[in-house]
């Protein structure tokens, strides 16, 4: 198991090249954010954001659907839905106008939904805030602990790159049919500007049949993939294709481990962390937690940005950049990725962000150095065949754009929000009929039952276009054949390549942090890309319960139904045309509200 602690010496190299080439694009920024915070006249204090850390909180945490509700209900107007994670400290700050507001609100009963959410968020975080604030005073705390065990009944699929998955968001944890467990505990160490997060877990699955040598090797024609190496005679070992037999599993894992330190709003971070980019709750078009989280160098501005006369165009504004390797390619090997994203609020309803990444590098391509990164860095043009196969590849391109709007009458009752990607175009709003897109709408509560909501989002990653692309367009590249993923699993939205679908929440909230959930999801792939095509459709029913302050209790029941002609399981002579799988998930965590100064 790779650790944080001892990265490779070719790897430190390349970061320290990075650094040095983003330095010189953020140090504009940073110079104008010193002469913003110098002009403003106001003396620093340590417990600003400009002096003291904070670590990010994890995006599965259920603090994530509790603000985007508050913001919803018109309750906390600066907080950036389409750049998360949020660190502690930005959102106690978020948290600050909350407040104000409901104390010069009449009571209602949307005001009383938004006064448990405080509640609840300020309980957490008052955890952290707690205690004298001096620049260099350290403090401790185990954040979490806890232990999720999963039941699967038939036969899942694990395969966001083909057919589906039925187990989306999570990581890119290893399930299997039979019983599945991940154990572990997440927790910080700060002290002044800096902090060391670590979240690790043993996870554990059942050993499977997993896919026949026919059936992979038809899924690498698809994408002109060489099935056999021929050094060895055997098959490539390709990590998007989960050819069996599949070993059981018993591993231990980071699923975060960083260091960082803050200076002027920036958090300055390198190691393995959680990203996600859109407004969506269901998935990211440019990056989410459906895969394991890679090992990066980051450079988030984590408070809102205000510049003089700029920002009364564009208002408040956020950017975040990442670049790190990615893990499971085989050709090319090892290809890097860079992620750079800038969001507006130009008004207290209406959030905007575009976003670019690009995959370059690799073994027996082109090497990942200073040179080739400035390169994929700059580059916004098409590419001739021969540049495209050379040292001087640019990279597979792709471009987001995200907004999110509280509608004008219904102000807190409904958000209209939209995730939107493409591939080889410089941004969505280019080329509307070539991109990939996640719409969604959200009802923070329902007339007469104020303690309910619903969201729903489609998602395409099907153009309606005349020429199909065959799975040969979104999250796929002609160099970077095993496209946009880390360690088999899709970086981005788990809809996968040329499919559709959708998904719907109804959530009664029992309070801040309690609540009862009805969901159901659908994924479809296109004929012209999976032969047969597949389909998967799934309901889930969830419950979640504090015991105290400090116990929850998780609990998750799945039916799912799926089709995939291509992939039948039972015999030759009574393949199964389709499959009924069910899922338990039952997860207890712990929540220690102890700290430790020192």
């Amino acid at each position: 198991m790779r650790t944080l602690l001892a990265p490779s010496p070719a790897n430190l190299r390349r970061f320290m090249m990075v650094v040095s080439a983003f330095s010189a694009v953020t140090g504009g920024c940073l110079s104008v954010a010193a002469q913003v915070s110098a002009s403003s006249g106001t003396p620093s204090s340590v417990c600003e954001p400009s002096v003291m850390g904070s670590p990010y909180i994890p995006v599965d945490f259920w603090i994530y659907p509790a603000v985007m509700r508050l913001y919803s209900l018109g309750y906390v107007d600066s907080v950036f839905l389409g750049l998360r994670p949020w660190t502690r400290a930005s959102l106690s700050h978020m948290l600050d106008e909350t407040a104000a507001r409901m104390e010069d609100d009449d009571k209602s009963a949307a005001a009383d939904e938004a006064e448990g959410i405080y509640e609840s968020l300020r309980e957490e975080l008052d955890k952290d805030m707690q205690g004298p604030c001096l620049a260099l005073q350290g403090k401790s705390r185990i954040e979490s602990v806890y232990s999720l065990t999963r039941g699967i009944s038939g036969t899942p699929l694990h395969d966001s790159f083909y057919l589906g998955q039925s187990i989306v968001n999570d990581f890119g944890r290893p399930y299997q049919g039979g019983m599945n467990n991940y154990s572990g505990a997440s927790g910080y160490a700060s002290a002044g500007r800096f902090v060391l997060y670590a979240r690790g877990e043993f996870q554990g699955a059942p050993s499977a049949a997993g896919y026949s040598a026919a059936l992979a090797q038809t899924l690498s024609n698809l994408d002109q993939i060489p099935y056999i190496n021929p050094v060895t005679g055997l098959p490539y070992n390709q990590a998007t294709i989960p050819q069996g037999p599949i070993a059981t599993t018993t591993r231990g894992r980071w699923l975060e481990a960083y260091v960082s330190a803050l200076w002027l709003g920036h958090e300055f971070s390198l190691g393995k962390q959680d990203e996600w980019m859109g407004p969506g709750l269901g998935g990211g078009m440019a990056s989410s937690n459906n895969a394991e989280n890679i090992y990066s160098f980051r450079i988030n501005r984590v408070e809102p940005l205000r510049i003089p006369l700029l920002s009364a165009l564009t208002g408040p504004f956020r950017y975040d950049f990442m670049v790190g390797s990615l893990k499971g390619h085989t050709d090319p090997n090892s290809p890097w990725i860079h992620l750079e994203k800038i969001s507006f609020k130009p008004t207290p309803n209406l959030e905007f962000g575009f976003e670019r990444s690009v995959i370059w590098g690799g073994k027996g391509h082109e090497p990942v150095t200073l040179h080739t990164f400035l390169q994929s860095f700059f580059s916004f043009q098409n590419v001739t065949a021969a540049v495209k196969n050379s040292t001087k590849d640019p990279g597979a391109r792709f471009g987001q754009f995200d907004f999110s709007y509280r509608l004008p009458f219904v102000r807190n009752w409904l958000t209209l929000y939209s995730d939107s990607e493409v591939h080889d175009d410089v941004s969505p709003i280019d080329a509307p009929r070539r991109a990939a897109i996640r719409p969604g709408i959200y009802l923070s509560h329902v007339p007469g039952v104020p303690k309910l909501d619903l969201r729903l989002e489609a998602v395409s990653t099907d153009p309606s276009i005349s020429n199909s692309y065959q799975g040969h367009f979104m999250y796929w590249e002609v160099i970077q054949r095993q496209g946009y993923t880390n360690n088999g699993s899709l970086l981005g939205d788990w809809i996968g390549r040329e499919d559709k679908g959708g998904q719907a929440w109804i959530t009664y909230h029992l309070s801040g942090n309690e609540w009862l959930q009805v969901s159901a999801r659908n994924q479809k792939a296109a004929k012209d890309f999976i032969p047969g095509g597949t389909t998967i459709d799934d309901l889930s029913f969830r419950a979640v319960k504090r015991i105290g302050r400090d116990l929850e209790i998780d609990g998750n029941f799945t039916v799912e139904h799926w089709k995939a002609p291509i992939y039948p399981t039972g015999t030759p002579t009574y393949p199964a045309p389709q499959h009924n799988v069910t899922m338990t998930n039952i997860q207890l965590t712990w929540f220690p509200t102890r700290k430790l100064n020192f």
